[in-house]
């Protein structure tokens, strides 16, 4: 009977991972064939950055629908109900578990030492921090990095092409949705599931979106309260941030004069003032 069971929650488990993998699929090629399919009378006021943001418009309010509707009460009990101590551990948990993604990146960017030290940081997270639970490892002087594939793309000179907004995945670019397979892949929870099965990482994998969405709580408030349009709210500090990561904090001079550095459209005679400069 419980072999039964066992193999039930298996395969609802997989059938799970595989409808996600192909709404993920589904979302991408649609908003690709938007890309390739240009409106002929309205090529002038399509948004170089945004060429498809009807798409985008319409993948970020289903995400924020569910998202309030669904995960906010969660999120929202656990905030208040969990320890701010266990929700660190939590938040530790499942960094670590991802860090491997942010190893090989490394060595990808051509970051060796880097890619050494950071090596030697989910070893000691993951032996002495117990899992990583507790984040040895930053008080033994080894600081930690935020890098992947999309980054590592940026790195070797490929621009981000235009904008994605990915359904129930959040904000991303052309170049920047290749790095979701690397996250999975390089993902210790992934190979984890292989190993246990279903039953052990279902709830660890619901708990880290919760764990995940309620670290956005603070960015999200400020987004409902401060942006009189919230897509562009959100796709403008994405994008922005995007490149801040690429170039590890040191933008170049030029990338302030495009796109989405822009200064904000109402100021023209500054900018015409700048050109007459040049």
């Amino acid at each position: 009977m419980n072999k039964g069971i066992l193999l039930l929650v298996n395969t609802y488990h997989a059938e799970i991972k595989r409808f996600l993998f192909l709404l993920v699929m589904l979302a991408i090629v649609s908003i690709f064939q938007g890309c390739a399919s240009t409106p002929k009378s309205n090529d002038q006021h399509l948004d170089p950055v945004d060429p498809h943001e009807e798409i985008n418009r319409k993948a970020y309010d289903f995400t924020d629908r569910i998202d309030r509707v669904v995960f906010m009460p969660i999120v929202n009990s656990y905030i208040d109900y969990v320890p701010n101590a266990a929700q660190r551990s939590i938040g530790n948990f499942y960094d670590n578990l991802s860090y491997p993604n942010v190893v090989l990146n490394d060595f990808l960017q051509g970051k060796v030492r880097q890619g050494f030290q950071d090596t030697l940081r989910f070893a000691i997270n993951s032996t002495i921090g117990l899992f990583g639970l507790f984040d040895m490892a930053t008080h033994m002087g080894l600081q930690e990095h935020n890098e992947d594939f999309g980054q590592t793309l940026g790195v070797w000179g490929v621009t981000p092409g235009s904008y994605l907004f990915i359904p129930l995945l959040g904000p991303s670019s052309q170049r920047d949705v290749t790095g979701i397979p690397f996250g999975v892949f390089t993902n210790v929870l992934f190979y984890a599931g292989i190993i246990v099965g279903a039953p052990v990482t279902i709830p660890l994998t619901f708990l880290g979106a919760v764990d995940k969405r309620a670290r956005l709580v603070g960015p999200m408030r400020i987004r409902d309260e401060a942006a009189i349009d919230p897509y562009l709210f959100v796709r403008e500090a994405s994008m922005q941030q995007r490149e801040f990561l690429v170039h590890d904090g040191k933008l170049p001079l030029d990338l302030y004069y495009d796109e989405p550095f822009q200064d904000n459209p109402f100021d023209s005679e500054d900018k015409d003032k700048k050109i007459k400069k040049k």
